[in-house]
């Protein structure tokens, strides 16, 4: 039996944004990436032939990286940070570190640390939901490759009936 499925992998699916990840009781200093996104999307034939429609994918893959472009991403549920929305401003704290942002130029992401490994997971389920939505039944799963710098990179798949 044959297996199918569609890659989109464009110059313009990128997004730079600032981060910094906690590990073993350390922070990172504040820094960024100019991430580049993949996606792979396994499923059957359609009645034209598609695993999924290029073009539509292509769409919403730009919309899933373009929500975190030129943004500093921040975790939301890292047990080792606090963050504190106020006013117009996200306060974060570490231990002795104190960093606040502007509201408009934060992300706050429902995962527990901004690795690459995370953010690929984050990517592969909102692909997955919007997939969903627009009807992919016959999809079986997406896979989001996330790369923070040349040769570097994480990937998540997600079955699309879990």
């Amino acid at each position: 039996m044959a297996e199918y499925k569609v890659i989109v992998e464009k110059d313009y699916l990128v997004f730079a944004a600032g981060h910094f990840i906690t590990y073993s009781g350390e922070c990172e200093t504040l820094h960024g990436h100019n991430y580049r996104a993949r996606v792979e999307v396994e499923g059957e034939l359609d009645e034209s032939s598609f695993v999924w429609d290029f073009v539509s994918l292509k769409r919403l893959m730009r919309r899933v990286v373009d929500d975190l472009d030129h943004r500093m991403l921040l975790p939301l549920h890292n047990p080792e940070l606090r963050l504190l929305e106020e006013g117009d401003s996200v306060e974060v704290l570490y231990k002795d570190r104190r960093y606040v942002f502007p509201k408009s130029d934060v992300v706050l992401l429902p995962i527990a640390n901004t690795t690459a490994e995370l953010l690929a997971h984050h990517l592969a389920g909102r692909v997955k939901e919007e997939l969903q939505r627009a009807g992919a039944a016959r999809l079986s799963a997406v896979v989001v490759e996330v790369e923070e710098s040349f040769g570097q990179s994480a990937w998540c798949r997600e079955r699309m009936r879990d």
